[in-house]
């Protein structure tokens, strides 16, 4: 029994490493919880692919863009803690006013590979018309 101790502590914490999380550290403690109508004429144009609507959940200023078959959502403060305007979106890219730093919309890494990504939340479509995002 003593035997099996070791080996098996041994995977169990070797298998908690997750080596793709991404940490992002220029937003802690940003917490929200929301759902999206999808019929609601604001949000019209999540209903297509490529199409984007902007929204404010827990006051907090969100980008939202379907893909071909999921959603992502985005918070447009700039990562850049010295910038409190916030991002614009030219149906590509992010892009921060101040430094017109630019960032993916795929993945919210930063186009120049250096700094913080943009914020991502957690998007679920709970239904044909609702999505429940959080962070």
């Amino acid at each position: 029994m003593k035997k099996l101790i070791i080996p098996f502590c041994f995977l169990l914490l070797s298998g908690c490493v997750d080596n793709t999380t991404i940490i992002n550290n220029c937003f802690l403690n940003v917490y929200i919880s929301g759902t999206i109508n999808l019929n609601n004429p604001q949000f019209l144009n999540l209903q297509v692919p490529l199409g984007y609507a902007s929204a404010t959940i827990d006051g907090r200023d969100l980008l939202i863009i379907k893909s071909t078959s999921s959603y992502k959502a985005y918070d447009l403060e700039c990562p850049e803690a010295d910038c409190s305007d916030k991002m614009t979106f030219d149906g590509l890219k992010l892009i921060c006013p101040c430094s017109k730093k630019e960032y993916n919309s795929l993945n919210g890494s930063p186009i120049d590979g250096e700094g913080c990504f943009a914020l991502e939340y957690n998007v679920m479509q709970t239904n044909n018309s609702t999505l429940q995002i959080t962070r």
